[in-house]
């Protein structure tokens, strides 16, 4: 009798390992497979990412303006010496501070004269890749950029002459833009000028997590991140916000639906037509980059906008005629703040001498 205990008892431990393990084993299984949907699914969001995204470089080539480091040393001078505007009250880095992501956090900027302008200063980090500058466009690059606020009576309001003269009454200067322009009979000029803060500019590149999982790091991004991204995408963010900067590539009308006064109060912005007065051109603004966009409020071309979960609703109502929910806003900026680059503190620290 103990005899047949003993083996119905070994025989039940048995067959109860054997059901254990082939548990363990389906488990096993299901969690290999819940693993190599989730890898599929992760690579098939990385080819989609890589169709509409691209790496940032590690500098903004022109071959019309070839970076040297003479030119970048003195590019930084000029772009933090208050002598570029007519009262000696602003510098480039006053509304574009290198220490705050390349903004001063107002709505808008205030000029020479004190009197705030009439649209947000948008970031000059990554500046260089977008295809042209400002809100409405109006400039092809950074180095057409450079001198616009300079000559401006409502920005820096310093004639193009005057400029020039008080840098070649400074010997620091002449010996500077002389090492940056060897060539040149006379260097000190209003286009050298421009050009020398244009290379500093193309070196201001911050690249992010994002850059990193662009390049192949699947676990660059959290999982939010990435629910972000895929929203941003399948909502249809990226009709104009893709490239290499996420933006900054197209001139686009604003709102596509609804009226301009559903989403901005006070004055209203015709956008382009401002500049050109042609009708085609009413409420055509240029699209802002939105690399390290976490870091640059307040939003759109007036900055009116503080949050950036409400800019983000904003557009999606704005341009896509969609009704974001809170999770896919959620998720959106989760991806958004992946976008934010580290930003070197001697970026922000003025060159000795000013």
């Amino acid at each position: 009798m103990k005899r047949h205990l003993f083996i119905l008892t070994a025989f039940a431990l048995i067959m109860a390992g054997c059901s254990g393990n082939r548990q363990k084993e389906n488990t096993t299984k299901k969690s290999t497979e819940k693993t190599a949907a989730v890898s599929q699914a992760g690579k098939q969001l990385l080819t989609k990412a890589r169709t509409f995204f691209k790496v940032l470089p590690h500098e903004a080539i022109s071959p019309e303006n070839p970076i040297t480091p003479a030119k970048v040393k003195l590019g930084k001078m000029l772009y933090f010496d208050n002598r570029l505007s007519l009262h000696n009250t602003q510098s480039c880095n006053t509304c574009h501070n290198l220490l705050t992501y390349g903004v001063d956090h107002l709505p808008t900027s205030p000029g020479d004269n004190g009197v705030p302008g009439t649209r947000n200063s948008p970031t000059v980090l990554n500046a260089a890749l977008k295809t042209a500058q400002f809100w409405d466009g109006r400039e092809e690059d950074v180095e057409e950029q450079a001198g616009g606020p300079i000559l401006n009576p409502d920005e820096m309001a310093m004639p193009n002459k005057m400029a020039v003269d008080r840098l070649k009454k400074d010997k620091t200067y002449r010996e500077l833009f002389k090492a940056a322009y060897p060539d040149d009979i006379e260097p000190v000029t209003f286009k050298n000028l421009r050009f020398a803060i244009g290379a500093f500019e193309r070196t201001l590149i911050t690249p992010s997590s994002f850059d990193n999982y662009l390049s192949g790091d699947f676990n660059a991004l959290n999982e939010q991140e990435k629910k972000g991204l895929k929203t941003f995408i399948d909502v249809g963010c990226i009709a104009c916000h893709t490239g290499v900067v996420l933006g900054g590539n197209m001139l686009q009308k604003f709102p596509l639906f609804g009226q301009y006064s559903d989403y901005v109060k006070g004055k209203v912005d015709y956008g382009k037509y401002e500049d050109t007065k042609v009708e085609a051109d009413k409420f055509m603004f240029f699209v802002p980059q939105l690399r390290n966009v976490a870091k640059t409020a307040p939003y759109l071309h007036n900055g009116s906008i503080t949050e950036l979960d409400d800019a983000v609703k904003i557009m999606g109502k704005a341009q896509l005629n969609k009704d974001l929910t809170d999770e896919q806003v959620n998720d959106i900026v989760a991806f958004l703040n992946s976008l934010t680059g580290n930003v070197p503190a001697e970026w922000g620290q003025a060159p000795s001498g000013l």
